[in-house]
């Protein structure tokens, strides 16, 4: 009798857990040679070779300093266009799949629930993933990953403002319960690259995201949304440092990090000189760059390689134990366009954070390999960077890949749209450190040994153990806490004042030894506790206004942002005090200047609505809400623009623009329907206008109604009908308009 084993194969492929045999050696890659001008750097590659290789011939050609070096931790077909990654406490790694993004140059299928969520495992602890299971399958664009307890993970997906949360609840590493953890039904139609990301658990123990004007705190099962006075901001990635601070990026409106001053819950702050204009913006790939958004005005005429950044995302401060210390505490910024990392300093000068690139007009990671795409970055387990490659060829969404594009020429004749499927994990190490990859089980610990991992000088262990105390609430640690709270390193101090604060346990003799402290980040994260402590007790307002006169300039934006909407008399003549005393701390000011002026112009555009009828209001309200979630982007938040480095504006200015104010609405609502390309009024603008036309008209005549009533301008407000009328007219248009195309236009008319 005959053995058949096909049917044996199938079995084994039908499998939910795979495994995969083909370790990779832990030998590093050796680079390929490379042309290098008098000072060093290398020369561009005006030629480079766009076919997909293997992850081994990949790694030849990303170039990095003496002495780093990548290890390959996971590739195809284990993990397909991966995008996020995170552990849970048990070092398993979640991988978010966009397995449905640009497949050709037309975005085919990009809506369909077919991306996954895998669980990666390293079985015998070589640092290689060789176990996989699909966690969860059939999403719809999965963004986020936030690890909890007992194999849950919280999971945003695209086009909707819930959270899910998905759980394993039989150890076999398959999802099989999930629910809504934070249910929203409100639709969020802006574009692929507008949708929120993060779900970052920072110090303070609440979650962070881009885009949505919220932030949320864990209750049980569910997440609970705080919403933000001003909204939230940024694109594709968040980050946080070991004092709690939050770097956005936005890679629309080409600035790579932004609102690191001061956390977003008091209010959207930025300062001009956050970093170097000339120095910091330049972005230095080692290869040409063809296919870069925007056309020649992006490109450097002598080598054709990308001059600035346009795709900034995937960023992280690195807090691991396992690479030069001079890292600690540094940004890495993924410009995906460009193929290339970068790494910048951060300074703090009282107060005032500000960045430098840590390299002479070069960057600390760059590849001549046309498909490498870094997407994101984040301090692993073993105390290194782990870097997330989607190893694809197209990196803009289908909007701005359209057929009278600048960009889909470009990407068809190197044939970047044929690269699908593949994808890449790797580990940043370096010859003097050693990875650790013992594998941790927090999951199993004991509430006190979690403790003792608030003393780690690996970020991600301080994490971690914080998270799942509060997520625990294990009264039983609430001395050693304290004892640690008040005894220990700073660092050790700060994550156990927070979790006895997310453990609702912070007493009176705590925070006022954390108040007097002689270390600033103490102090400082004693007053931002002390928001939550006022709620608790009386007197706390009376111990932090002992520290209106502290010698720290951080401690004190910290007491003025605390104070902001305590909203008593003694929290308004804290603040008075603090400006008053402080004249020369220009930070502080400009600060609680700008949150004022901000407040005075939501009041006004309130009462604007209200002038309205009810109809109306209801529009500018709503419009009001999607420009501050995707307009504001390109055009700002003020509607005065965004400037692009030494070049044109990203896009012109709504406020006072007489396009704007027009009497008929209509070339709006041709522009919001189908987009807008070409010079504007003798200007060519870094950007094209995207078509927003796949929205509703409610939507078309929100955020024109919004626009032609605030920032100064007086137009009156466009209703859903006056949309379907000129959609109806323009249904066989697919391109984009141009202004020459748009004056020539004959209104079609609208109501009176």
């Amino acid at each position: 009798m005959k053995h058949n084993h096909k049917w044996l194969l199938g079995i084994t492929c039908a499998s939910a857990v795979l495994f995969y045999t083909c370790k990779v050696t832990q030998k590093y890659v050796t680079q390929y040679p490379v042309q290098r001008d008098a000072s060093g750097r290398i020369l561009v590659d005006m030629h480079p070779d766009p076919t997909p290789k293997s992850p081994e011939e990949e790694m030849k050609h990303i170039y990095m300093p003496a002495g780093y070096h990548l290890q390959l931790v996971a590739s195809e077909p284990m993990v397909s266009q991966p995008v996020a990654i995170a552990w849970d406490g048990d070092a398993r790694m979640y991988v978010a799949e966009l397995n449905t993004y640009m497949l050709d140059v037309n975005g085919t299928g990009e809506h369909n629930a077919d991306c996954k969520i895998k669980l990666l495992e390293d079985t015998n602890g070589d640092g290689v993933m060789d176990k996989m299971t699909v966690f969860a399958d059939h999403l719809m664009l999965p963004r986020t990953l936030q690890p909890l307890d007992h194999g849950r993970l919280l999971v945003s997906q695209t086009w909707t403002n819930s959270v899910f949360c998905f759980q394993d609840t039989n150890g076999d590493g398959v999802a099989d319960k999930n629910w809504l953890a934070y249910e929203n039904h409100g639709t969020n139609t802006n574009n692929l690259e507008h949708q929120k990301s993060g779900l970052l658990w920072n110090l303070d123990n609440r979650m962070y995201l881009t885009y949505d004007p919220v932030r949320y705190t864990l209750k049980g099962d569910k997440v609970v949304p705080d919403t933000l006075v001003d909204g939230s901001d940024g694109q594709w990635g968040l980050a946080n440092d070991d004092y709690g601070r939050i770097f956005y990026s936005s890679a629309g409106g080409e600035v790579p990090a932004l609102f690191y001053e001061q956390n977003l819950h008091y209010g959207k702050f930025d300062v001009n000189d956050k970093f170097d204009q000339k120095e910091f913006q330049p972005v230095w790939p080692i290869v040409t760059t063809p296919d870069v958004q925007g056309g020649l005005n992006r490109l450097r005429l002598k080598d054709s390689t990308l001059n600035h950044f346009t795709a900034s995302n995937g960023q992280s401060i690195f807090r691991g134990d396992k690479l030069p210390t001079d890292m600690r505490g540094d940004l890495f910024i993924c410009e995906p366009v460009g193929r290339l990392i970068r790494r910048a300093k951060v300074t703090n000068n009282d107060a005032k954070i500000t960045l430098k690139n840590a390299y002479d007009q070069s960057e600390f990671l760059a590849s001549t390999d046309l498909n490498f795409r870094p997407v994101n970055t984040i301090t692993g387990p073993d105390g290194c960077m782990y870097i997330v490659d989607m190893y694809h060829g197209i990196i803009q969404e289908s909007e701005w890949t359209k057929a009278d594009s600048y960009l889909r020429p470009k990407i068809q004749q190197k044939g970047l749209q044929t690269n699908i499927g593949r994808g890449r994990i790797y580990r940043l190490v370096n010859d003097n450190y050693k990875p650790d990859f013992k594998r941790p089980h927090m999951l199993e610990e004991t509430s006190a040994q979690l403790v003792q991992h608030l003393n780690s000088m690996n970020g991600w262990w301080r994490d971690n153990a914080q998270k799942l105390l509060v997520i625990r609430n294990d009264k039983s640690v609430v001395p050693a806490l304290k004892t640690l709270a008040a005894g220990g390193g700073q660092l050790a101090k700060l994550h156990a004042l927070w979790t006895l604060n997310g453990m609702d346990e912070m007493d009176a003799e705590t925070f006022g030894k954390a108040l007097k402290d002689p270390d600033a980040e103490i102090r400082k994260t004693a007053v931002w506790i002390g928001e939550d402590f006022m709620k608790k007790d009386s007197h706390a307002i009376d111990m932090l206004d002992a520290l209106k006169a502290d010698p720290s300039a951080d401690v004190r934006l910290q007491l003025l942002l605390s104070m902001r909407f305590v909203n008593s008399d003694k929290s308004k003549a804290i603040i008075a005090s603090l400006l008053k005393n402080y004249p020369n701390d220009a930070l502080l000011t400009l600060s609680q200047t700008t949150f004022e002026n901000k407040a005075k112009a939501r009041a006004e555009q309130i009462a604007r609505q209200k002038m309205l009828n009810a109809v109306g209001g209801k529009l500018v309200a709503q419009g009001s809400v999607i420009f501050k979630q995707l307009c504001f982007t390109c055009h700002g938040a003020d509607a005065k623009g965004i400037a692009s480095g030494s070049g044109p504006a990203l896009a012109p200015a709504l406020a006072g623009n007489p396009d704007v104010n027009g009497q008929n609405p209509e070339r709006l609502v041709r522009i919001l329907l189908n987009g807008l390309s070409g010079p504007i009024r003798g200007t060519t603008y870094s950007d094209v206008m995207p078509a927003l036309g796949a929205n509703t008209d409610e939507y078309i005549a929100s955020v024109i109604s919004y626009i032609r009533s605030d920032f100064g301008n007086k137009g009156s407000v466009v209703l859903p009908e006056d949309v379907k009328k000129i959609r109806e007219a323009t249904a066989t248009r697919t391109n984009s308009y141009t202004m020459e195309e748009l004056n020539a236009i004959r209104p079609t008319g609208r109501r009176n």
